[in-house]
C-alpha cells in the first residue's frame, strides 16, 4: 500500500521486505542467535539470515517444534546451516543453561536477536517471580546478552568483523506508565494493565540498546546495539484478548505489514552495511526512527540498567545460580 511505501534516507521504506533489504548480501561465515525464531517475524528473520548463508541457532523454549521447523527450513533452502537449541527466556535458570551450553559448542557470535516476546497476556508471575510480560520480553534477555557478551567480543577480536545485537522493540514503548518504569514494585498485581505494562516492556528494550551501546562505545568494543520496531503485524502476538484481535483485524487492516516486510528492520539491521557502525538507535522501516523520551534521558538509561542488573542479581541469588 503506498502509505508504507516512503522511502527514508536508508532507500528502504515500511514496505521493504526482508529478502528485499538483504539482497546481494553474501553472509557466509557469521553465526548467529534468535530468540523466538518458531512463528511470525521470528521465523521470517532465521530464513534470510539462513538464505544469506547465515550459520543460525535457533534459540526455542520447544526444541521440537525447533527441529520441525529446521526441517523445513532445510528443505527449502538446502544449503542452510541451522542448530536448534533450547531457550525459555522467561526463565533465568534457562538462560544460564543456554549460554553454558552454547559457549560449549566453540561457536564463534557475530550476531544476536533478541526478538522473543509475548504481548498483554494476563497478569502472572515467572519461576523467578518476574512479572512474566516483564521476565519474557526484557530480564531474560537483559541476561542473555550479557551472558553472551565475551562470546561475541572474542569473536569480533579474532574476525575483525563488527558484532551486531539486535533487539526487537515496539512503537508502544511511548505508551507505558507515566513513570516510564515501575522501579518500586514490577511485580504488582493490583495497578497491572497489560497494555502498559507490554508498552513498559518495550520500553525496557529502547533503554537496554541504549546504555548497552553506550557502555560498549565506551570501551572501545566494535559491536552495535539497536532496538526496533517492526511494525504493526497480524500475528499470534495478539492472541491474548478479544479486542486486540479485533483491532488487529479489523480497524488498522490497512496499516498492517506482513511478516515479510515485518521482519526487515531486524534483517538489515543484522547483515546490511547500511547500519555498519551505527549503535544506540531506534529504528522503525528499516530507518532510524524518534523514541521516547526517557531513551533520551542518560538519567533514566543508567538508572534503569542498574535496575536490570540488580533485579538479575537478586534473583539468581535467590535461587542460588
Amino acid at each position: 500500500m503506498w502509505i508504507l511505501s516512503w522511502k527514508g534516507a536508508t532507500g528502504f521504506s515500511a514496505s521493504s521486505t526482508a529478502e528485499e533489504v538483504t539482497r546481494g548480501i553474501e553472509a557466509y561465515g557469521l553465526t548467529a542467535v534468535i530468540t523466538g525464531p518458531t512463528s511470525g517475524i521470528g521465523l521470517e528473520t532465521a530464513r534470510i539470515l539462513a538464505l544469506r548463508g547465515v550459520h543460525v541457532v535457533m534459540a526455542v523454549r520447544n526444541t521440537t517444534a525447533g527441529n520441525k521447523i529446521k526441517q523445513d527450513l532445510i528443505n527449502e533452502i538446502p544449503k542452510a546451516k541451522i542448530d536448534v537449541m533450547e531457550l525459555d527466556v522467561a526463565s533465568l535458570k534457562s538462560v544460564n543453561k543456554f549460554v553454558t551450553e552454547f559457549k560449549a559448542t566453540g561457536l564463534p557470535l557475530n550476531i544476536l536477536i533478541a526478538n522473543a516476546g509475548m504481548m498483554a497476556p494476563p497478569f502472572s508471575l515467572s519461576e523467578d517471580n518476574i512479572e512474566l510480560q516483564f521476565a519474557t520480553n526484557h530480564i531474560g534477555h537483559f541476561y542473555l546478552t550479557n551472558g553472551l557478551l565475551e562470546t561475541m567480543k572474542n569473536t569480533v577480536e579474532k574476525s575483525g568483523v563488527q558484532g551486531r545485537i539486535v533487539i526487537v522493540s515496539s512503537e508502544l514503548h511511548k505508551m507505558s506508565y507515566k513513570e516510564g518504569i515501575k522501579f518500586d514494585n514490577i511485580n504488582d498485581e493490583k495497578s497491572y494493565t497489560p497494555l502498559l505494562a507490554y508498552g513498559q516492556s518495550k520500553l525496557a528494550n529502547a533503554l537496554h540498546a541504549k546504555e548497552f551501546a553506550r557502555r560498549l562505545k565506551e570501551d572501545g568494543v566494535n559491536i552495535t546495539v539497536n532496538s526496533l520496531h517492526p511494525g504493526v503485524i497480524a500475528t499470534n502476538l495478539a492472541r491474548h484478548t478479544a479486542w486486540m484481535r479485533l483491532v488487529f483485524g479489523y480497524i488498522v487492516r490497512l496499516f498492517l505489514k506482513n511478516v515479510e516486510q515485518g521482519a526487515s528492520t531486524t534483517c538489515y539491521l543484522a547483515l546490511h552495511p547500511g547500519a555498519k557502525g551505527i549503535s544506540g538507535e531506534y529504528w522503525a522501516d528499516n530507518n532510524i526512527s524518534s523514541s521516547s523520551g526517557f531513551v533520551n534521558d542518560p538519567e533514566f538509561v543508567k538508572k534503569f540498567w542498574d535496575f536490570s542488573a540488580d533485579l538479575v542479581d537478586r534473583t539468581l541469588k535467590a535461587s542460588a545460580l
